[in-house]
């Protein structure tokens, strides 16, 4: 029997010593690194695939521009080819055979054409143009993700400052509650309490615990995810900075408003919207319009079979002219498809009057709930001081056993509920400004 349970404590150990060896090592691959909120941002613009993305979209909306240039230049044409000619045969009315005329057998031919656009209402102008207003809306697109993804990186920064917070309420709770229970255990063994408070004692520190435990796991998820997003490597550990105090970020509401009327992502790429569709109807109506283009050619062929008799000789002709062209059904086409591009533009201008209503209501809410969260974190702090005030209080009568143990751990819990509450309420006042600079779209 002693042998079993020398066996069963050495296993004990053993997996102890493994524990702990492993945690060593996995510590020692952790690298920790400080970042503030600037690096952070800027890490995530240059490493976040989804911006990553958006710059190869933009690079092909520019090179788009590049291709509708090309109209400008004339469009030159060459062709040549070789071929073998039969001897011809001859036939009368009645498809009888008359006689066979011999051909030179051998032929060939080069041909040489260019024509350059000189007018067509300026539609070579107008779909660069247009192409130009597509780069711009890219450009916008990228805007908005920008203003999401710093948003997204520094809600992250935010919860790990908040996680951080809170293990490091539960962490001097939990020193209080390890005092109280050496306390408890005094009394215990003096036969001043019952068994029943010291394992009400031991249940809270088991609670912290647990915790704590919860806080660490989510710290860890919360790290991972942020590390990802900023292209770091996926052992880092980030360490948080502190952060400006609140007060110095307020501004007036109208601030607010019209920084977002300014420079709000989502209303310059609904004016830009606008202008596209406005671009549209103006290429349509070029369709109205006659196509004058100059051209000019060389040809050279062999042999020569407009004479009587064929010739194995070339000939070389050249020539240059202006050609116009009109399509006489856009007469009748084309008023339908103006009609239909009018429509697209008035559907775009009320879908911005919409867009610029949405804004105002966004920044109006983000700019209360701004608001709210200070007064909410002077309310909290508030209660974080009339919370450690009973704490005491309760203490000192429970030490000098005119307080239950109850009383002692009900004090105890609304103080670390206080404490937690205005930590939270803290960094929320911190995520709602951010929030409100996001809407702006100066984030």
């Amino acid at each position: 029997m002693l042998n079993l349970r020398f066996m069963k404590l050495r296993d004990a150990l053993l997996v102890a010593l493994f524990v702990v060896g492993s945690s060593e090592v996995i510590f020692a691959q952790t690298e920790q690194r400080t970042l503030g909120i600037e690096e952070i941002t800027q890490l995530a613009m240059a490493n976040h695939p989804v911006l990553q993305v958006g710059r190869k979209k933009l690079e092909v909306d520019k090179q788009k521009v590049e291709v509708a240039q090309l109209q400008k230049l004339p469009n030159v044409k060459f062709d040549a080819n070789a071929f073998y000619l039969s001897d011809a045969l001859i036939l009368d009315g009645d498809w009888s055979k008359v006689m066979t005329a011999e051909m030179p057998h051998f032929g060939n031919n080069f041909a040489l054409q260019a024509t350059q656009l000189v007018y067509k209402g300026g539609l070579v102008k107008k779909a660069i143009e247009a192409e130009e207003l597509q780069v711009q809306l890219g450009e916008l697109d990228l805007e908005k993700d920008v203003q999401a993804i710093k948003f997204l990186v520094i809600s992250n920064y935010l919860d790990l400052i908040k996680l951080q917070n809170q293990e490091e309420v539960y962490q001097q709770n939990r020193q209080l509650a390890e005092e109280r229970m050496k306390n408890i255990r005094t009394f215990y063994e003096q036969g001043m309490v019952t068994h029943n408070e010291v394992i009400r004692a031991e249940l809270q520190l088991k609670s912290l615990d647990q915790a704590l435990l919860t806080i660490k796991n989510n710290r860890h998820i919360i790290n991972y995810q942020l590390v990802v997003a900023l292209g770091l490597p996926h052992q880092t550990e980030i360490i948080t900075q502190p952060i400006a105090p609140y007060g110095m970020l307020e501004q007036d509401k109208d601030f607010y408003k019209q920084l977002a009327v300014e420079n709000s992502p989502v209303i310059k790429s609904s004016q830009t919207t606008i202008d596209m569709a406005k671009k549209g109807i103006e290429i349509i109506k070029t369709d109205q319009i006659p196509t004058v283009a100059l051209f000019s050619g060389y040809s050279m062929q062999r042999p020569l079979l407009n004479k009587a008799v064929p010739m194995d000789v070339y000939s070389n002709t050249w020539n240059v002219g202006v050609s116009i062209s009109y399509n006489i059904d856009q007469l009748y086409k084309t008023k339908t498809k103006i009609k239909q591009g009018e429509f697209q533009l008035n559907m775009v201008s009320e879908a911005q009057v919409l867009q610029e209503k949405n804004l105002d209501i966004e920044v109006e809410s983000a700019y209360i709930k701004f608001k709210e969260s200070i007064q909410q974190a002077a309310i909290y702090d508030e209660s974080r001081n009339l919370a450690k005030a009973n704490y005491k209080i309760i203490e000192a009568k429970y030490m000098n056993q005119l307080a239950l143990l109850i009383d002692m751990i009900d004090a105890s819990n609304e103080k670390l509920s206080a404490e937690l509450q205005l930590s939270n309420a803290q960094v929320a006042v911190l995520f709602q400004y951010y929030k409100l600079i996001k809407t702006t779209g100066t984030l």
